[in-house]
């Protein structure tokens, strides 16, 4: 199928889906507000005003405003960069890592695949929140240290999912016959195993992008990831839990701000799924 061809079929299995247009929708007003945070947010997030403090929702403050006075819709806009760029850097960190370790591990096998696959058994025999909450805490409280503790948990998750695609792979006829014509091991892996095990990694990347941004949030929630008076939107929700019963739009606003940027990015990821999958063509 050509390029126009593919283009319309693609158009035509998302307008079968609804729900995967809403989120394509969320998670494309997501990145443009996060781009123009500078722009689109009313007030400096750190600006302090105790005359304005706890406000209600407003003509003045749309979210209201916390016990310092600041502007929450300003902070919850500010938060959109630091709460899905996490997403994204834990993810892309992942990813890289995975498909690297994993092509190696299902190319060659043997005993380097036996140790490489007992070390991720390790790795995901942990509850893997209870494990990014180790390795932060032992890294030290603050925003970058979580997104490493939630990225070497979810590296696993991509290692395992190249390795039985390169397993595959290794064993097509083009593979067979570029080691005939005297390819290189590392010719043979960038440009045949990792093109032909990227389709599930896209798809993976995009469902796990939204728990990425759960996981980085809670972890500033625990006092464990962004730490004040940085704008982010788990270490919001964790200042406003004191409020909750009367300034109740204090942890509700960057509560939602989390709830549907991860929605977005699972249904987004529930689409390409449909649209990357053989079995969808034949539908």
């Amino acid at each position: 199928m050509g390029g126009n061809g593919g283009l319309k079929y693609a158009w035509y299995l998302l307008r079968r889906s609804p729900l995967t247009l809403v989120g394509a929708a969320v998670v494309l007003g997501v990145v443009v507000v996060a781009a123009l945070a500078p722009v689109l947010a009313p007030y400096p997030p750190d600006e302090v005003n105790f005359a304005s403090r706890l406000l209600p929702p407003g003509p003045q403050h749309w979210f209201g405003t916390d016990e310092l006075g600041r502007d929450i819709l300003s902070r919850v806009i500010w938060g959109s960069r630091a709460s899905v760029g996490a997403g994204f850097l834990i993810v892309a960190v992942a990813v890289s890592v995975g498909l690297v370790v994993g092509s190696i591990s299902g190319y060659f096998g043997g005993r380097l695949d036996t140790v490489i696959m007992r070390l991720m058994d390790i790795v995901l025999g942990f509850p893997s929140l209870i494990l990014a909450m180790a390795l932060a805490a032992a890294l030290g409280p603050n925003l970058t240290n979580a997104m490493l503790a939630v990225a070497f948990v979810r590296i696993p998750v991509y290692v395992r999912l190249v390795r039985g695609q390169s397993l595959q792979v290794r064993e097509r006829e083009f593979v067979k016959g570029a080691r005939c014509f005297g390819a290189s091991h590392l010719w043979i892996i960038v440009r045949h195993v990792l093109p032909n095990s990227i389709s599930p990694v896209i798809v993976q990347a995009t469902l796990d992008i939204g728990g990425a941004i759960l996981t980085a949030s809670a972890l500033s929630f625990l006092g464990l990831g962004a730490q004040p008076p940085l704008a982010e939107w788990g270490a919001m929700v964790a200042s406003g839990r004191r409020f909750i019963l009367d300034q109740w739009w204090y942890p509700t606003f960057p509560g939602l701000a989390i709830f549907v940027t991860a929605m977005g990015f699972n249904l987004c990821g529930d689409g390409l799924r449909d649209l990357l999958d053989p079995r969808a063509r034949g539908q």
